[in-house]
């Protein structure tokens, strides 16, 4: 069945440039340069999977998102400023899927709505979906639940990204192995979507973080200087 993708940015040139990727991709858009209008069209016709500009007149993202949770479990990532990492924080924590900063990659983009999307379907139906269900990961302190995408330290829950979680999945399959930034990239970017080392850097700073507010002592992601990342289970 053909994802329908709504789009949600005051800018005109982003939502027509990304309507037009994602309908190669074979997508199904619609396009919603108020954010007013949007949330009821989104409310009165749900879209599988939203992608949110932050900064908009009248009603910012954030707020868009917050009405839209009230009533609606939609899949939700922001497009965002490199400058909007309190922003990026708090939609995070209202209950946004992803982000992905601007100026970005348009196959970045529709790489993210992919592996959302496969979750998403996931997570509604685990049972009757003909992929085979990944088991639950527990290592010491840390649990993970891949197909609902779920994440838990010492019982806490703690809120990732599908980029950060495939990362930390990578890692936490094999404790005390060394994954190193191919490796680590290969899992977290699909279709072929090429990033830089210092993105993996960043993501596992902030792994780290996201980690380090539910304890303070989280130390089980080791850097080897040269070689890359390992998950140390305690």
């Amino acid at each position: 069945m053909t994802a329908t993708i709504a789009l949600v940015d005051d800018d005109k040139n982003i939502l027509t440039s990304v309507s037009i990727a994602l309908q190669a991709e074979g997508f199904v858009t619609r396009i919603y340069p108020d954010p007013e209008g949007a949330l009821k069209a989104l409310l009165d016709n749900p879209a599988d999977l939203a992608v949110f500009d932050i900064k908009m007149p009248r009603m910012d993202g954030l707020e868009l998102l917050r009405r839209l949770r009230e009533k609606s479990a939609m899949p939700v990532i922001f497009l965002t400023s490199k400058a909007d990492e309190l922003d990026e924080a708090l939609g995070l924590a209202m209950g946004a899927d992803d982000y992905i900063s601007k100026p970005f990659s348009q196959r970045l983009l529709i790489a993210r709505i992919r592996a959302i999307l496969r979750r998403a379907e996931a997570n509604r139906t685990p049972e009757a979906s003909d992929e085979p269900v990944a088991e639950p990961i527990v290592r010491g302190r840390l649990e993970m639940d891949p197909a609902r995408h779920r994440v838990k330290w010492d019982g806490k829950d703690v809120t990732l990204t599908v980029t950060e979680f495939l990362i930390l999945e990578t890692l936490a399959q094999r404790p005390g192995v060394v994954k190193n930034r191919n490796q680590l990239m290969d899992a977290a970017y699909q279709d072929d979507v090429y990033v830089d080392d210092r993105t993996i850097d960043s993501h596992i700073k902030r792994l780290r973080r996201k980690f380090r507010e539910v304890d303070s002592q989280f130390n089980a992601i080791d850097t080897l200087y040269g070689a890359g990342y390992r998950f140390s289970e305690e």
